[in-house]
């Protein structure tokens, strides 16, 4: 079985490169690959496309490429709570493309299964539409979305093994497994790396088959967005 780690962040992204596009697993801060992320600011690469749900806060995940003017586009469903994210939009210094939520997931979801284009209701008769072809099913209209792939994919994982098989734990299970599926070269981050065959067959969200580079990371941040607390 062939051993897919990578000692360290450093390898796994030596050949990241100016223009490339990106897509960076995670939901609000759940689940993101917080190591990739933070090498991609050491690194000072440029004019990157960035595929992600959202881009994070102002002072972490994407929210700091942002800061550092290293995104020339994002792909994305909603601003979210990043305040930079949304004064680039609004200036016209950040080329934005913001899709339906499910549009998004089932996009980068084609993408990985090289389905090159499927028709979806959402977004019709809207903004979201212009430009695109629509069509008529069963009487009702349809847009006509085209796939997501992308250079690399980054996705952030709780358990992986060396052959590159992924767990995903609770909410970061969520654009993580389609991400992994539509990057050419797919680089996990896991909390934990164990030696292949120790992980259950049956818990796998991602198959190694996936991904290319696996690597044991360190330091997680696990930010919560909007902490709520009940008054004692």
């Amino acid at each position: 079985m062939i051993n897919k780690t990578v000692k360290n962040v450093q390898e796994a992204l030596q050949d990241v490169q100016d223009g490339m596009t990106l897509m960076l697993g995670g939901f609000g801060l759940c689940g993101i690959p917080e190591n990739c992320i933070n090498e991609l600011l050491r690194l000072g690469v440029k004019d990157l496309t960035c595929i992600s749900n959202n881009a994070g806060v102002d002072d972490f995940g994407i929210g700091l490429l942002l800061q550092k003017r290293q995104v020339k586009k994002m792909i994305a469903s909603y601003v979210g709570e990043n305040a930079e994210f949304e004064r680039q939009l609004l200036s016209g210094e950040l080329e934005v493309e913001l899709n339906p939520q499910g549009t998004l997931a089932e996009r980068i979801r084609a993408g990985g299964a090289g389905i090159p284009a499927f028709f979806t209701p959402a977004g019709y008769g809207t903004e979201v539409g212009e430009g695109k072809e629509s069509r008529e099913f069963n009487g009702k209209m349809y847009l006509m979305e085209t796939w997501l792939k992308a250079d690399f994919a980054f996705v952030k994982a709780w358990k992986g093994d060396t052959a590159g098989n992924l767990i995903y734990k609770g909410t970061a299970r969520n654009f993580n497994p389609m991400m992994a599926t539509a990057g050419k070269i797919t680089v996990a981050e896991v909390e934990e790396l164990v030696p292949a065959g120790e992980l259950d067959p049956n818990m796998i969200h991602t198959p190694g088959i996936f991904v290319q580079r696996i690597f044991q990371g360190e330091k997680y941040e696990k930010r919560i967005e909007q902490r709520t607390v009940r008054q004692a």
